[in-house]
């Protein structure tokens, strides 16, 4: 059985067939994924919200988006750096987010790395591995998208060098689809221009 390509939702507009499930998905689709994010605080949000969602559907991370910016302080890099091992127990008891420890950990550990940053330093470096949108296929199926790419590998490898946790290949690629480094709208989809 071939990947589809874009198909119509409830208002007849060609979109993703990933994005159709739901009306969060629509939303978040027609709205986000895959529009540029600028700003240290706003990428180490999108980076924190991927490294929860591996192993699970983003639509767990999406319904409880709320809850997380509320746990973490807005994800305000200089306020989670101060977390405490208070705060860090704290976020394992809150039903409002993903209650892993490792993830949870990492989140805390990434903003203590990057509050040590420059400001616009994490913008700089993620968008610097952003690929030349010309020479790269625009993808028609699903089956067109990669999981990860060269770029994606370099970026983890980037991150994890200057100390970042849970930021593998495949998350990166996650997080350079949904911040706009790369557009992996389908070529008939309404959110392609």
């Amino acid at each position: 059985m071939t990947s589809p390509g874009a198909v119509p939702g409830a208002d007849g507009l060609p979109r993703c067939p990933w994005a159709l499930s739901t009306e969060d998905y629509v939303k978040y689709h027609d709205e986000e994924w895959g529009r540029p994010v600028h700003g240290d605080d706003a990428l180490y949000e999108r980076l924190s919200l991927e490294a929860f969602q591996s192993g699970l559907s983003w639509l767990t991370i999406l319904r409880r988006r709320a809850g997380f910016r509320a746990a973490f302080a807005d994800f305000k890099i200089a306020a989670v750096a101060e977390f405490t091992e208070t705060d860090a127990e704290r976020l394992l008891g809150d039903a409002g987010i993903i209650r892993n420890r490792l993830k949870i950990e990492a989140t805390l550990a990434n903003a203590r790395v990057l509050a040590q940053w420059a400001p616009g330093e994490l913008d700089a470096l993620i968008w610097s591995h952003a690929p030349e949108p010309e020479g790269r296929p625009v993808p028609r199926t699903l089956a067109d998208v990669p999981a990860v790419t060269t770029e994606s590998t370099a970026l983890s490898k980037a991150l994890k060098k200057r100390g970042l946790r849970f930021v593998g290949p495949t998350t990166a690629y996650a997080l350079m689809q949904a911040c706009g480094l790369v557009n992996d709208h389908l070529a008939t989809c309404v959110s392609r221009a």
